[in-house]
């Protein structure tokens, strides 16, 4: 339907019914009018997988929904690196909406992991905005290409779900844009998202629903989104605030709201335009999905199973195979232990918990899929239970001795981690990890499976030979752990989050959770690797991290130019190579540093990602991976200018194995076109001047008006050598100059301050 058919139809509304559109019908519906043939449609949790409930209506999990595919969470599908999988997976979700009827998936969820702590860690993709960005939008082409809308949520900076509808998140300028709203732009920018979906939170003090500058003045005007603004359910605070901030519908609905809107319009409180405006773009997504439903559209249970089977096996990550452990011989005696080898833990709590048709366990895929293996199951723990059972780790200590290898299949029960609450330690439960130490005791080729959304701990981890990380893999994640395990397929996930050694070292440590709902975010943008990098910490797992079955071999880094200025992009280029026996996908890492740090310049990381590529090679194969660099690779937000910023100086484009582990670089110059505006005073240090591009012939001038007085004495005995007076001179206001060298004086000062101004 065109703007003009849809104006025409608001314009047939009445002031009551305009009021009723902006808020859900129900739980999950929203309005229709049916006199002017305006139909009702459906909205649905949830980003991996359709969480429909048609009958008894909540939003966190707790009544039934309709059977339907559980994908691999975020957590997974963010450590595959990989947009055309995640791309798939939208578009089987697309596919599936259609065949329900439902017109919007909410979701991708995609806020950054400030710490490993949040509750809803399992649903994020990762600690990083350009990855957790580009896949954000990968999942929304996908579903949108189906002509099902999507919600991106929660916009934005909702980090923890402690007392998450009522905390303040206190975040500076410049470490709002670089880090918790630049995941956001990028899905924006590349998919232009159907709806987006507010967070339950304050930003610096201000709900999120009503907060202008971040609907109105950087979603829309910024970044040119088009599309309508819907609360988390029960988010809204004050709803004529919110019309005017920019958010148009409230959900769930019908709430007690609509008399407020009608009233703030009779009074004058509320332009009629202004909600005119929201209806509009309600109008404009009910009419985007009825026009182009696909009636013939087929849920296909057994297709999406495999797929979701093919995701969790592209997602495993490999994170430990001493002696070459795996993959597995089916000559082996294999012991499975725990008893998420016969149940896995495969998804998280709360609203996006899925009614799986159908749950491939890993004891299941084995008999399916080798049945020439002999396996064993031993129980090892009960996860419905926080406690340590000596009787079921003494019986899997024994089926462990009488086998050759042991499989230890643990991880997080439900418990640990939902939605609603956080997590308060980053320990597995104690009979866990008993289990795992015992069964490493009573046989040394022991590799442990874990299930869990988010870092963990690992105090056995010196004790077994292996450990695949599968985080909660869907449903099928079962028979994607056997093709890892006994080599019918390469591991070649990546972590999309850093492990640390200890909750301690933690950038957020001493500020998670906040004081009075007041969160402080003094980590500013080191967050995760940003952090542990910059501060050379160790880890127990970096981002970026994971093993294969194979070797990968880089060479021939080549940059497009040596030297650029920030309007001209450069091309990176690197060869990658498959030096094993085995085929296998590799990611390519891409991240940028600015080399040193200059006097008055801006702390910066010591690196960040900049691209990623996931490439499958076959033996021998030789690639090149090429990625184009923009302005955005080297600037930082500048909050004088409100703007991106970048800095002239020499940054260093690296290949990484991981946010750690450096395998290529090369050095650019690039040089900023954009000046910062600064007003000298006599207050400004002479580091300023030193350092100011436009003062360089000035600061000329002034260096002979130094070298006029008589030199500093220098010997065994001198106090102040030559390079300590340049040092305590770089510091120095220029107010403080005439007291130190007798051949300046203050109109002089006041004449250089007025040439610096006027070249301003």
């Amino acid at each position: 339907m065109t703007k003009e058919n849809i104006q025409a139809l608001v314009n047939q509304l009445t002031l009551e019914e305009k009021a009723a559109f902006c808020a859900g019908k129900d739980f999950w519906r929203l309005v229709s009018c049916p006199r002017l043939s305006i139909p009702e449609v459906m909205v649905s949790d949830g980003p991996h997988g359709l969480r429909a409930q048609k009958k008894a209506q909540d939003n966190l999990g707790i009544n039934d929904s309709i059977e339907a595919v559980c994908f691999p969470a975020g957590c997974a599908t963010g450590s595959s690196f990989d947009r055309n999988l995640v791309k798939e997976i939208g578009s089987a979700i697309g596919t599936e909406a259609q065949a329900v009827d439902l017109s919007v998936v909410l979701g991708p969820a995609m806020n950054i992991k400030r710490s490993p702590l949040c509750g809803r860690n399992f649903e994020y993709i990762s600690e990083d905005p350009l990855l957790a960005g580009d896949l954000a939008a990968a999942l929304i082409e996908g579903i949108q290409s189906k002509n099902i809308g999507t919600s991106p949520k929660h916009f934005a900076a909702n980090s923890q779900e402690y007392h998450r509808m009522s905390n303040s998140s206190n975040i500076d300028e410049r470490t709002l844009r670089e880090i918790y709203l630049a995941n956001f732009e990028r899905a924006v920018k590349k998919a232009q998202p159907w709806t987006i979906m507010n967070s339950y939170n304050k930003i610096n003090g201000t709900y999120t629903c009503e907060d202008k500058w971040l609907l109105t003045d950087v979603l829309r005007d910024e970044w040119g989104y088009q599309g309508l603004v819907e609360t988390d359910w029960g988010a809204m605070d004050n709803r004529v605030a919110a019309l005017k901030a920019g958010c148009d519908l409230e959900m769930p609905g019908p709430g007690d709201n609509r008399q407020a809107i009608i009233d703030a319009v009779q009074n004058g409180m509320l332009s009629e335009e202004i909600l005119d405006i929201s209806v509009a773009r309600i109008l404009d997504l009910i009419f985007k999905y009825t026009e182009n439903r696909e009636t013939s559209a087929v849920f296909d249970y057994e297709k999406d199973h495999a797929l979701a089977a093919k995701a969790a096996e592209q997602c495993l990550v490999l994170l430990k195979n001493d002696d070459a452990i795996l993959p597995l011989k089916t000559t082996q005696k294999a012991a499975f232990i725990g008893q998420y080898a016969q149940k896995p833990r495969y998804q998280g709590g709360g609203s996006s918990h899925i009614n799986s048709f159908r749950v491939e366990s890993a004891l299941e895929a084995a008999a399916e899929l080798i049945p020439e293996a002999s396996v064993t199951y031993a129980r090892g723990f009960d996860d419905s239970v926080d406690t340590v059972d000596p009787v079921l780790i003494a019986e899997a200590a024994e089926a462990a001795r009488a086998a050759d290898i042991a499989v230890v299949f643990a991880g997080l029960p439900d418990s640990y981690e939902s939605e609603g609450y956080d997590r308060t330690h980053l320990r597995m439960p104690m009979g866990q990890e008993m289990l795992i130490e015992a069964v490493a005791a009573a046989n040394p080729n022991t590799v442990v499976v874990l299930h869990n959304g988010s870092a963990i701990e690992m105090p056995w981890l010196g004790k077994v030979k292996g450990v695949l990380e599968a985080y909660l893999g869907g449903q099928a994640v079962g028979r994607a752990e056997i093709r890892i395990l006994y080599g019918m397929a390469n591991p070649s996930g990546r972590l999309a989050e850093s492990f640390p050694l200890r909750l301690e070292d933690t950038p957020c440590y001493l500020d998670f959770g906040g004081e009075d709902d007041e969160i402080r975010y003094s980590e500013g943008v080191f967050v995760g690797y940003r952090y542990y990098t910059s501060r050379n910490m160790p880890v127990l797992f970096p981002f970026g991290y994971g093993l294969s079955y194979t070797d990968f071999a880089y060479s021939d880094l080549r940059v497009s130019a040596e030297a650029i200025r920030e309007s001209e992009p450069l091309t990176v280029s690197v060869d990658v190579t498959n030096t094993g026996n085995r085929a296998g996908a590799e990611v390519v890492q891409l991240y940028v540093g600015a080399k040193g740090r200059k006097p008055n310049g801006i702390i910066r990381p010591v690196r960040e990602l900049r691209g990623f590529d996931k490439v499958y090679l076959e033996p021998g194969e030789t690639r090149t991976v090429t990625f184009t660099l923009d302005s955005r690779a080297f600037a930082v937000w500048n909050t004088t200018l409100h703007d991106w910023y970048v800095d002239t100086r020499e940054y260093t484009v690296e290949i990484c194995a991981n946010a750690f582990d450096v395998l290529l670089s090369a050095p650019v110059t690039v040089t900023g076109e954009k000046v910062i505006p600064y007003t000298y005073t006599m207050n400004s240090i002479v580091g300023r001047l030193m350092h100011d591009p436009k003062g360089a012939a000035i600061l000329e001038n002034l260096k002979e008006v130094f070298g006029g007085g008589e030199p500093a004495p220098e010997g065994e005995d001198s106090a102040v050598s030559s390079e300590m007076a340049m040092a305590m001179m770089e510091g120095m206001p220029l107010r403080s100059l005439p007291g130190f060298v007798d051949s300046i004086k203050k109109p002089m000062l006041e004449q250089l301050i007025d040439m610096l101004n006027a070249d301003s």
